[in-house]
């Protein structure tokens, strides 16, 4: 036994002997990384980051600049802050860096990281993405649903009309109205008027905490040996939220798969039937499986509500505190559709001053503030600094949209600045990325473009804006609260007066 111990221990010995004397012989390579904030112990950066993530980190890379390193808990995060770093990370590098960190959020809400937003990059997300691209957003597909959205806009200016001259919650009115364009693209109806198991309420209160979980930094992320502690409650929120989007998926699957069943030569008529279609196509490369059908669906019905009704009411936001702006955007629709008629999408294109509103809003109040982070998938340098395997990347979009040397004035709302400008949304410019840009950006962009155009549009074209008879657009509230989207933190209450003849208010559009 005494002859054992003295061979390991020489054993051992030797071991650090040859490993000291291989190290001088060969001495690593001394990494350049980005320049970052001392972490603490254990927690890193993390009590640098305050409850506006993006807000903190912007300070903080004003300090470091714009690639710079933090550690948040336990992992190196590389922040792009700049529109040159962006472009490296999103376009130069996009393959480096298109897989995604594992998270609770992506474990529970999207079934163990079978959506599109949130799956690793792979054969399985290659392919998710194409049925998002070439099946359920095709050009051919959205203008075939251009009838709903015209509907649906109908009754929003319907119910506005109702209730004009007195004051009302503006977000709650979009959101209904967004719920119901995307449940009878997505599911076939307005599965939220009853028969859906969930009430309209009780669904917006779920996606809102979808956003807000999907969005949040849970520490158990950054530290994951204490994660089972769930010190913020943010873990036990994302089971209960699982739930019950699982019961209310469930049902809209099981009545899809009855009428399939029970209608001889049934034809795909909304895009749950695509989906359930595709999952029974033995040449998919990888099958999809009734959690990845439903993980799809989440992604079109969480993408295809919150960000249309966050950007056009942040949009009205801004209007109500510059009204020379609102007066515009008014001569302009009056010029171009007159005053007998309501704007259809095919408008869009010849009203440049409504979508220099949006492009203001979106550079602004970006829909995510931070894009979803992403991961390196091997050692690689950005510019001159060393990015090792298995750092996160984030792209602080908001420091982008608000960086002095790319825009005059910045933080002015200002749709001015884009008019006679060739810049765009569509992940090309890399000064204004609402979206992303590459490989990860959001596939949905352009219905959430035409909901947000035509919304605007017609909200603006229909009515006389004004804020509480007892507030002055200096009071208004412009805070804002922290998740995968930013919303305003204290919803917009405004007032609405028709501009327009009595009887088209009357009429579907």
């Amino acid at each position: 036994m005494e002859n054992q111990i003295i061979a390991i221990s020489s054993l051992l010995i030797l071991t650090l002997l040859t490993l000291h004397i291989l190290k001088k012989i060969f001495p690593q390579k001394k990494l350049n990384l980005p320049p970052g904030p001392k972490p603490w112990p254990v927690i890193g950066n993390l009590n640098l980051i305050g409850p506006l993530p993006h807000r903190s980190i912007h300070q903080l890379s004003l300090q470091y600049g714009p690639v710079m390193l933090l550690k948040l808990g336990s992992f190196p995060v590389v922040v792009g802050s700049s529109a040159d770093a962006a472009k490296i990370i999103l376009k130069t590098m996009d393959l480096t860096f298109a897989s995604r960190p594992k998270t609770s959020a992506g474990k529970y809400l999207t079934y163990n990281y079978t959506d599109v937003v949130w799956s690793d990059y792979g054969p399985y997300w290659r392919q998710a993405r194409k049925i998002f691209l070439m099946e359920l957003f095709s050009v051919r597909r959205l203008e075939s649903y251009e009838y709903i959205r015209a509907e649906e806009m109908g009754s929003l200016v319907k119910e506005i009309f109702g209730i004009s001259g007195r004051p009302f919650v503006l977000k709650d009115s979009l959101s209904t109205m967004s719920l119901n364009v995307i449940c009878r693209m997505v599911l076939g109806r307005r599965y939220l008027d009853g028969g859906g198991g969930v009430a309209v309420e009780e669904f917006k209160e779920m996606l809102d905490e979808l956003f807000l979980l999907t969005g949040v930094l849970n520490v158990g992320d950054m530290i994951p040996w204490i994660n089972f502690l769930d010190l913020q409650g943010y873990v036990k929120r994302m089971k209960v939220l699982r739930e019950k989007f699982d019961r209310f998926l469930e049902n809209v699957l099981d009545e899809h798969e009855a009428r399939r069943r029970e209608t001889a030569g049934y034809a795909s008529r909304d895009m749950v039937d695509v989906l359930l279609e595709l999952a029974e196509d033995p040449m998919l490369d990888v099958k999809v499986q009734r959690d990845g059908v439903k993980a799809f669906t989440l992604d079109l019905l969480a993408g295809g509500t919150e960000s249309s009704s966050v950007v056009v009411e942040w949009a009205m936001s801004e209007l109500l505190k510059k009204p020379e702006i609102f007066k515009k955007a008014t001569e302009e629709l009056d010029q171009v559709i007159g005053k007998n008629r309501w704007v259809m999408e095919n408008d869009i294109p010849s009203l440049p001053y409504v979508k220099a509103i949006v492009k203001e809003t979106m550079r602004l109040h970006p829909v995510a503030p931070m894009l979803a982070p992403r991961l390196a998938r091997e050692d690689c340098k950005v510019g001159e600094y060393d990015i090792k395997k298995g750092t996160q990347v984030l792209i602080n979009t908001w420091t982008i949209h608000t960086d002095p040397l790319l825009w005059e004035n910045p933080n002015e709302f200002n749709p001015d600045r884009f008019i006679g400008k060739d810049i765009d949304v569509k992940g090309q410019d890399f000064e204004l990325l609402p979206f992303g840009s590459g490989r990860r950006m959001c596939p949905g962009y352009t219905l959430g473009l035409k909901v947000i155009h035509s919304s605007l549009a017609n909200l603006l074209h229909g009515f006389n804006w004004s804020l509480p008879s007892e507030m002055n657009p200096e009071e208004l509230n412009m805070d804002e609260i922290y998740g995968l989207s930013t919303p305003r933190k204290f919803p917009l209450v405004t007032v609405a007066e028709p501009r327009l003849p009595h009887n088209l208010y009357n009429s579907m559009i």
